[in-house]
């Protein structure tokens, strides 16, 4: 597995000087996305009964540069009880940056993280498990996140469900796989995100266009996903 986690940093690192601004949140396609998945969210929180997150204690794995924390912050949790890891010493460097002093960082192999079971209300995942291409790496992390989820929490997931044949570096994650990796999670899920090739046709001509698209479920390619762990 350890190799695995070597290549996942090689892959990252050769595709960050390709990528130019197609993630970037001043991008008016990527900015649709985010407000979409936005939307999504706060209805998936509804649907659990999350309607307050100050208390909240949440785990993010592959937090990358702190965005999906920082927008948990703007949602109402308290950074205090923030956590995140990261594998990429720079990406950890830009969350430290960007987050509030309060939220812990780790960094490394989250697979491995030194925290104590059952010690987090949510284990959020977005698309990371789609850049681990080696099948153990993912049942060790998917049992990590399992086991610092404490009854009556969940593990909230955020991926795509499709190969994209334009980039070997990641592969889709469907929904039977979900299954798979979390087996006694009962699972709770909606298709979210427009293609992103078509995403950035359509936003290109207008911004509109992304809603008139996207509520075609059959051109949507991730899974926002709630796997709730029952009480034992």
């Amino acid at each position: 597995m350890s190799n695995e986690l070597d290549a996942i940093s090689e892959r990252y690192e050769r595709r960050k000087h390709i990528a130019g601004d197609r993630y970037a949140r001043l991008n008016p396609a990527v900015n649709a996305v985010v407000q979409e998945r936005q939307t999504a969210l706060i209805k998936l929180f509804a649907q659990q009964g999350i309607r307050d997150l100050s208390a909240h204690k949440v785990l993010e794995v592959g937090c990358g540069s702190g965005a999906n924390l920082l927008e948990l912050v703007q949602l109402g949790a308290t950074p205090a009880n923030l956590v995140g890891n990261e594998l990429l010493p720079g990406r950890l460097d830009a969350a430290r940056a960007r987050l509030p002093q309060d939220v812990a960082l780790y960094a490394g192999d989250a697979s491995k993280l030194p925290l104590p079971d059952a010690s987090f209300d949510m284990v959020y995942q977005s698309t990371v498990f789609s850049s681990i291409l080696d099948d153990d790496l993912q049942q060790a992390l998917a049992q990590k996140m399992w086991s610092l989820v404490r009854p009556g929490g969940g593990v909230l997931w955020y991926d795509f469900t499709f190969n994209n044949p334009r980039n070997p570096d990641v592969r889709g994650v469907t929904v039977s796989r979900i299954r798979e990796l979390f087996p006694q999670g009962v699972m709770s899920t909606r298709r979210v995100t427009l293609a992103p090739p078509i995403t950035r046709g359509v936003v290109k001509v207008r911004p509109t266009l992304y809603g008139v698209f996207n509520a075609l479920p059959f051109l949507r390619t991730h899974v926002l996903c709630w796997i709730q762990k029952n009480d034992v």
